[in-house]
């Protein structure tokens, strides 16, 4: 008898793992099951309304026959797109994407690729409707793509565009997680991700804001529906690991690895690496905004993609500027230059890691160093900071900045604009002199592109997409200048005003020359391959 316990026991231990990997699988097959069970009506009731909407737009349409944009069915038939079978690939299909992005209305540079997106899907599939899942509640749909045309100068279509609202964003806060903040918004984001397949359950899932769990939780309820990633920058990366250090550490972590707690933090950073890892093995199509975090993403991800037999390479995808426009608003002649001021000009979120107060200390440099050597122009000098306010956290960051200023003696140089319409940055664009990045491991850096075809002079970091992707040798030449310390931002300043007329109109020239390569076209023409594998793999899993 004991023998026989001891046989059950060793057989229920070895298949306890299996059994438990197969309650598992189960259970979130049920999950998934039940919310695409219980989400089913909404998606009827939304695509009778996109109908119902599309039918009034072509109606208004008829009647303004001088409508800026009507030209929403002249879409370029990109083979791309195509499934293998033949089978709607094509222009004419009609299925619903889903883009995660919580934060939509927050007017940054992360911003501008969703909507870019969007644009590109219309103009690519106009009877795709495009769900957007956001936290940002008291926002109508006219509000939103009021702001996105004031903002971008991006034209939706607003028929196939529909916006459904998360109840749960604050489980993605920092805020919220005082303590293990990685963690806590990582699997936050699973709440959330439940919240918005509550609301509907897509045809296509993709993230654009960097929460890598929440596609997990989609292939872990639904695997046969796609997911695509678009990761503008890698929840944790080996630099971030690095900046542990105390000797070579950078950016917010620099030196905090000393100590037990040091080591406490570094072992647990490792732990989530390992999980940032897993997860983002299972993303059907991932995308990246620079070869910088192209690097990273396959170095992370890769491993497990491999094992998973993930055969889309990790592409890279640069934002889209507003390149053409710049240039068309832009001139760049000896007229221009008499109309330009010494101004620096930053454009960034008001977050942190945009480093501010390392700007505001070099242009504080800047500043002494002509006091000393004083000239009619270097009087004029004048710091512009252009940012977006996206709650509570960025606003003290603002004020916290403007008494940084004050306690400098420059607060009567330095002007600070807050959620600045596109027509009010063009004109900062077109009079000033050097454009400024100071975040160390911007992983791209779209300001700084609208630097280049605006013509200004580039200073950067010496790190990251600036470094690595746009501030390049171009033509023969440089483009800009790189920097690390305040002093070294504050010699770059003074290098560029104090380059002759012509070298300074010529290095203008270059940067404008190298921005062609992250034009609007260039970023529709790559995510619609990208896109285009995506429904692909919605046609080949037979998708409802």
């Amino acid at each position: 008898m004991q023998y026989s316990y001891k046989i059950v026991l060793s057989v229920l231990l070895v298949l306890s793992p299996l059994v438990a990997k197969w309650l598992a699988q189960n259970v979130g097959k049920t999950l998934g099951w039940y919310l695409w069970r219980r989400t089913q009506p909404r998606r009827h009731l939304i695509l009778a309304q996109v109908n119902a909407e599309e039918k009034e737009f072509q109606v208004k349409e008829r009647r303004s026959p001088k409508s800026d944009d009507g030209d929403w069915e002249k879409v370029e038939i990109n083979t791309v797109g195509v499934a293998k079978d033949g089978s709607q690939g094509d222009q004419d299909w009609q299925g619903v994407i889903g883009f995660f992005h919580p934060f939509c209305n927050a007017g940054g540079g992360g911003e501008r690729v969703l909507w870019a997106a969007v644009r590109a899907t219309q103009k690519r599939w106009p009877r795709a409707v495009c769900i957007v899942y956001t936290g940002d509640h008291g926002v109508t749909k006219a509000s939103m793509l009021e702001r996105v045309e004031s903002r971008f100068n991006i034209h939706l279509h607003p028929p196939t565009i529909v916006f459904l609202y998360l109840q749960t964003r604050h489980y993605v806060l920092p805020s919220t997680y005082p303590h293990f903040t990685l963690l806590g918004q990582s699997l936050g984001s699973l709440v959330l991700a439940y919240d918005a397949y509550s609301l509907l359950v897509p045809d296509i899932f993709i993230d654009t804001m960097g929460y890598a769990f929440a596609l997990a939780f989609s292939k872990y309820c639904l695997p046969q529906i796609p997911t695509g990633a678009y990761v503008h920058y890698p929840t944790i990366s080996t630099d971030m690991l690095g900046s542990l250090n105390a000797e070579t550490g950078k950016g917010l972590n620099a030196g905090t690895g000393k100590g037990w707690r040091g080591y406490a933090k570094r072992k647990y950073w490792h732990l989530f690496a390992r999980m940032y890892s897993w997860v983002g093995g299972d993303v059907d199509v991932v995308m990246t905004n620079s070869s910088w975090t192209q690097a990273h993403i396959r170095s992370l991800w890769g491993p497990n993609r491999a094992k998973r037999r993930k055969v889309s390479d990790v592409e890279v995808v640069f934002p889209p500027v507003a390149v053409e426009e710049l240039e068309q608003a832009i001139s760049l002649d000896d007229t221009s230059e008499q109309q330009r001021e010494k101004v620096l000009l930053y454009i960034a979120q008001f977050r942190p890691e945009k480093n501010h107060a390392l700007i505001l200390r070099s242009f504080a440099e800047l500043v002494q160093s002509s006091a000393d050597k004083p000239t009619p122009a270097m009087k004029e000098l004048k710091l512009v900071l252009i940012g977006s306010v996206r709650h509570s956290d960025d606003a003290t960051r603002v004020y916290d900045l403007r008494l940084l200023a004050h306690e400098l003696k420059i607060k009567d140089k330095v002007v600070f604009i807050c959620d600045a319409s596109w027509p009010e940055i063009l004109n900062w664009l077109r009079k000033s002199w050097i454009g400024v990045n100071g975040m160390w491991n911007e992983h791209f850096g779209i300001g700084v592109v609208e630097y280049q075809a605006a013509g200004l002079i580039s200073v950067v970091n010496d790190s990251g997409g600036p470094k690595e992707d746009i501030v390049v040798e171009f033509d023969g030449g440089p483009t800009g200048y790189h920097a690390t310390s305040a002093s070294d931002f504050a010699a770059a300043y003074s290098q560029a005003f104090s380059l002759s007329a012509q070298e300074t109109i010529a290095m203008r020239r270059r940067a404008r020359l190298s921005a062609k390569r992250f034009t609007e076209e260039a970023f529709a023409s790559r995510w619609t391959a990208q896109m285009g594998r995506l429904i692909a793999l919605v046609n080949r899993n037979g998708i409802p």
